[in-house]
């Protein structure tokens, strides 16, 4: 199992302080997160950063992580949220996600009978700031997406790529995992490859089915040349557009409309949630479109909404004015 995993996950450096035995149980741990719950290899190698980590405070210690005490793991994580040596503190997000990470892989090593008692059963975090994302309004969103200008392929592609994004709410793996063959115009649909290889279909709106029929046209086919290429979005080059590629894209138009601060490709999905909700869409088909597996994680949208809201009790509750 362990060398099935390696195309997703490094060798783990000797120099990294785990000792083999933890070594071993991280690549074990890994594999099975990979293979039995399909998580993306990004997750996956958070998962082992985070757990490398662990295994340095470990071998550090003398502790194994077998044998290791609830008391183990809570002065792990205090260490992490007060900084150690020339390390900066951790924020309390990171150290959820830490702690996440910690009660994951115990809770596998119980279920494969290595330990008898949890030691992150009674673990407790720092509380979690609801930190609101940044959400474009729809003038500024107009903005964005007027700013790829001309009709040079890469202008058609960048005009589509953020046309999709907004109509449909898309992360940024899912943008540039979409391939030509996910694209129905004809029904006005799109699907998207989510977290955990879930699809899920989201409708299509008139501006980006325009967008995406102009790239076509006139873009993708000067772009990829003779080549064979499956993905949608491809690079000047003509292969699969990247990451770090759509990064710089959605960056470079957003500092040409005026908008730079923290934008990011995930801004145009929080402003979508919130237009749709703020626009009276219901929330199930909000979570739906979103791929959230848990309606909390999407009812984050209605907080960002309470503008809409004012206006609606302003103008219908017959004691909400004062004339």
């Amino acid at each position: 199992m362990a060398i099935a995993v390696k195309p997703a996950i490094p060798a783990t450096p000797a120099s990294a302080g785990a000792d083999a035995r933890f070594s071993s149980l991280v690549l074990d741990f890994l594999a099975y997160l990979e293979f039995e719950r399909g998580l993306s290899r990004n997750t996956l190698n958070a998962y082992r950063t985070d757990l490398l980590q662990y295994g340095e405070y470990l071998s550090a210690h003398s502790l194994d992580p077998l044998t290791a005490r609830p008391a183990d793991v809570a002065d792990f994580l205090a260490e992490l949220a007060t900084g150690e040596g020339e390390r900066p503190p951790c924020s309390a997000s990171t150290i959820h996600r830490k702690a996440a990470c910690l009660r994951s892989f115990y809770k596998h090593l119980r279920r494969d009978e290595l330990i008898g008692d949890d030691p992150t059963a009674s673990l407790s975090a720092p509380r979690r700031s609801k930190k609101l994302p940044q959400v474009l309004n729809y003038a500024e969103v107009q903005k964005l997406l007027a700013a790829p200008r001309g009709s040079e392929p890469t202008a058609l592609r960048d005009r589509a790529l953020l046309e999709v994004m907004y109509a449909c709410g898309l992360r940024a793996s899912e943008t540039i995992g979409l391939e030509l063959g996910d694209i129905d115009m004809r029904e006005g649909f799109l699907r998207a490859r989510g977290k955990g290889s879930k699809e899920r279909l989201v409708p299509l709106g008139r501006q980006a089915i325009a967008a995406i029929s102009a790239y076509l046209r006139g873009g993708r086919s000067k772009l990829v040349g003779e080549r064979h290429e499956a993905k949608l979005f491809v690079n000047f080059r003509g292969g699969p557009l990247t990451r770090q590629g759509l990064y710089k894209i959605v960056q470079k138009h957003a500092r040409d409309a005026g908008l730079s601060g923290q934008m990011s490709p995930h801004t145009l999905r929080h402003s979508f949630a919130t237009h749709l909700l703020a626009g009276g869409c219901d929330l199930r088909a909000v979570q739906e479109m979103l791929g959230h597996a848990d309606i909390s994680t999407t009812q984050m949208y209605t907080h960002l909404s309470g503008d809409r809201l004012k206006e609606v009790y302003f103008s219908a509750h017959p004691r909400a004015s004062t004339d």
